[in-house]
Order: structure tokens, then sequence, then C-alpha cells
């Protein structure tokens, strides 16, 4: 059990009643990211306030309206994934830096220099959020958090979320071991010529156009030809 002066709140409203409870602030995003925790641990006390900062507890009749029952670990479940969470200041600073790695990974891996058809190396990437003064939302996915994200940037950086094609054609001693890499793909076409040679055109973010070109070298020893095709 999380001691009271480590716990946050947790809230969640319905109509014009509010729903508290004190929960240790980690287990509590944990269990809001659909994680299993121990409600034992989770809650300070087996309590919902109408408000916690006063002690003021909220009535199993408003409870039971709000969540068809007044079983604390029922009730405790949707405040958490449904209502908000009070984060601390350390918790907030830390999710917002693993959020901004995150992004900064996934910017690097699916968009492009739409100058050069080329990635953004990480760096140049921290450096335009830098730039852009962006700033990441602890409690919104990445996902949710790129367009608005790529349109602050783009001011700082030519960059494009838009994918690539490319053209490749893989001799017959090669082609049937290179066909599983290209199924990790993308295949926008596919035609086995009469030589037994693969002709494949592969669609990508631009962030991985070197991963794919070094597993088929590496496979291929080399022996292929590949051209960016023009949208």
């Amino acid at each position: 059990m999380v001691k009271l002066e480590k716990a946050v709140t947790a809230r969640f409203e319905s109509g014009a009643e509010k729903f508290e409870i004190l929960v240790d602030p980690d287990l509590a995003l944990a269990l809001k990211r659909g994680k299993e925790v121990s409600f034992s641990d989770l809650l300070a006390v087996e309590i919902v306030f109408k408000d916690a900062a006063k002690g003021t507890a909220q009535s199993p009749e408003a409870i039971s309206r709000a969540f068809g029952t007044t079983e604390i670990k029922a009730v405790a479940r949707k405040i958490i994934g449904q209502g908000e969470l009070h984060l601390t200041t350390e918790q907030k600073r830390q999710i917002r830096e693993a959020k901004e790695k995150e992004l900064v990974e996934f910017i690097s891996r699916n968009a492009m220099n739409p100058q050069t058809n080329a990635p953004h190396p990480p760096q140049r990437i921290e450096n335009a959020l830098a730039e852009a003064k962006v700033k990441m939302d602890e409690m919104k996915s990445i996902e949710e958090q790129v367009p608005a994200t790529i349109k602050a940037i783009s001011r700082v950086i030519p960059i494009s979320m838009e994918r690539l094609q490319m053209a490749i054609k893989i001799p017959a001693a090669h082609a049937a071991k290179a066909e599983h890499v290209l199924h990790k793909y993308r295949l926008v076409k596919e035609e086995w010529l009469r030589d037994g040679s693969l002709v494949a055109i592969v669609e990508m973010p631009a962030g991985l156009k070197q991963d794919f070109l070094s597993d088929m070298n590496v496979l291929c020893h080399g022996d292929l030809e590949t051209k960016i095709l023009e949208k």
C-alpha cells in the first residue's frame, strides 16, 4: 500500500459528481496503459472520495449510480482508466523524456527529407524538436503527437512522412532466399521472369531504406539492381 504522502489523485467525473482515489503514481500509470497491477499496492486507502484534499468520502449511492457497483477494484479501474491521473512533476518529466526519445526514433524511421529522399538522422530531429520548441504530452501516444510534431519541425527542416517506392531486380541465384525479406515490406508489384530472376516494387518508410538495402545486399552478395521511383 502506497503511503499517503507519495500518493497522487486519480479523478473521474460523472454528471455533477466527482470521484477521487489516492493511488501510487507508477502503478496507476501502468494500469492506465493496460497492465495488471496489485490493487493492494496501488491504493493508499480503499476509499472513494468526493474531495480527496478535504478527506470527504463519496456516498455509496453516488458510486453505485456512476459505476454500477461499489466494489473498490472495479471502481478504481474505471476511475484510472477513464479519468484523469494527476502525475507527479518528476513522473511527468521522465515520461516526456522517454516519449521524446521514442518520437525521434519513429520520425527517423518513417519520415524523409523530400529534397534528397533520405531519412533524417536522429540528432537532426532532436535539434529540430528543440528549435521548434516542441513539448511532449505525457498522456498522449506517440502516434497522436506525430502530425503536430511534423508540422512544427517542418518550419525548421524539410521533412515529409511520404513513403518511398523502390524497384529491385534480383538474379535467379538469389531470388528465392531474398523473397522473404521483400515480404517484410509492402509489395506493390512482384514478377518472376523467365530466367528465374525476380523484379519487384517495394514501398517502405524512408527511414528503412538503408536497413532494406543492407539486408538485400547481404543476401544477394551485392548482386542486385535497385532504383528509387519518382512518384
